[in-house]
């Protein structure tokens, strides 16, 4: 058998980052950056209100109180997104609206709570100190100001910062098109009545939604029965939208496994057995005339979606030009025992919490079989046990990919 990290390493030389291109800004959104933006002007742009109130010159109001009140004539109304421009004389005061401009000659604004609201006149009550309730001009962005670095990958923060300053367009690496497909002649669609000996399809649900997470676009194809002129067809339809492909099932070395046995006769595709539990049969190579990357996973559904988190995430990562390639893991205290196969690499479906002190530590979910569903709704991490560990002690410390964290977080690699 191949180790997890052979298996892993030739997927990742097999691939590489996904060419940039311009986007607008929300199209952007979870893709990574391929430039450095600067800010093109300064944040605010002006000096503006930060309340709705008053502007004054803080020398005629200084001697505010509730018991000897100041009153000035007001002269005008200051809107937000006004045009006009109005300066203050001494002894004036001009209404407010927040995010307006400071006019000139003024130097504070009362909030309209500390006044009686006047509109002719205002009867102010306690006074601001200077420049108090002014936003400053550029005191939180000034031009030239290096915003967001290349290899950010953009969340709402990123988007609204840059439309902020004007933006509408950004280079990025788009998201990858993953084509994902299920084989078994035994499946059917959700929502459709069973029958004897059938099953539900979950595992293209599961991966297709494995995808989105991880960042890509993707397409899920109705199951494909176990006929190999039917499964060619279906894949030759499909290369047309994909940057990768995922099948599960059809793997193994059984009389009906038409995955294996059609990309096998290709000589671009390489089947192994790779030394982890679960996830053992793996296929990984290129298909088509743009040679085309192509997953094959296993077909229990708890295999598939352990191979797509080892295998398939990492490569969807080096797509989308994220670092590290491999998502980093934490470390955790094991609550309860169990065992693991010796010579293979387990990935137990556990639970990950954090206690008051700080401390983290699993506890498995459900049990061994990579058919039970249930419980791997249930986890939210994945115990890594080395190949050498055939017994997991309570105490033991180990590696935990954490299935909860944002799939394709991190920095890209320009």
């Amino acid at each position: 058998m191949r180790t997890v990290d052979e298996h892993l390493a030739q997927a990742l030389a097999a691939v590489a980052q996904l060419p940039p291109f311009q986007q607008h800004l929300l199209d952007a959104q979870g893709c990574a950056l391929c430039e450095d933006v600067e800010a093109g002007l300064d944040l605010p742009s002006f000096d503006n209100s930060s309340m709705d109130g008053y502007a004054v010159r803080r020398e005629d109001v200084e001697a505010a109180s509730e018991d000897s009140p100041v009153v000035l004539p007001v002269i005008g109304d200051l809107p937000a997104g006004g045009v006009e421009a109005l300066a203050l004389a001494p002894g004036m005061a001009l209404r407010i609206m927040t995010g307006a401009p400071i006019p000139h000659g003024a130097n504070a604004v009362v909030p309209v709570e500390w006044t009686d609201g006047g509109v002719a006149k205002v009867s102010i009550t306690q006074a601001p100190g200077d420049r108090d309730y002014i936003r400053r001009r550029g005191e939180d962005v000034r031009t030239g100001q290096l915003l967001v670095r290349a290899g950010t990958r953009l969340d709402a923060r990123q988007i609204g910062l840059l439309a902020s300053v004007g933006r509408d367009v950004v280079w990025v690496r788009p998201r990858p098109r993953v084509v994902v497909l299920s084989t078994g002649s035994e499946l059917r669609e959700p929502g459709q009545p069973l029958g004897v000996g059938a099953i539900y399809d979950s595992n293209s649900f599961t991966l297709a939604a494995a995808a989105r997470e991880a960042g890509a676009i993707a397409y899920r194809v109705v199951g494909v029965p176990d006929d190999e002129r039917e499964f060619m067809r279906v894949l030759e339809d499909q290369l047309v939208r994909a940057d990768l492909v995922v099948t599960s099932g059809g793997v193994s070395v059984g009389a009906y496994d038409v995955v294996k046995a059609v990309l096998s006769r290709l000589g671009t595709v390489e089947f192994n057995s790779v030394a982890m539990q679960p996830g053992k049969p793996q296929g990984f190579g290129v298909v088509g005339e743009d040679s085309t990357p192509i997953f094959t996973l296993p077909g229990n559904p708890v295999s598939a979606y352990v191979s797509f988190q080892v295998f398939v995430r990492p490569v969807l990562r080096k797509m989308l030009g994220l670092t590290p390639h491999v998502a980093p893991t934490v470390t955790a205290t094991a609550t309860g025992g169990w065992t693991s196969p010796e010579g293979r690499r387990q990935y137990t479906r556990v639970r990950y919490s954090v206690d008051d002190d700080g401390q983290a530590h699993v506890a498995p979910v459900g049990g061994p079989g990579s058919h039970l569903v249930g419980g791997l709704a249930g986890a939210n991490a994945l115990a890594v046990v080395p190949e050498e560990v055939t017994q997991v002690e309570e105490g033991t410390t180990l590696d935990v990919m954490l299935l909860d964290a944002e799939g394709a977080g991190g920095q890209s690699s320009g």
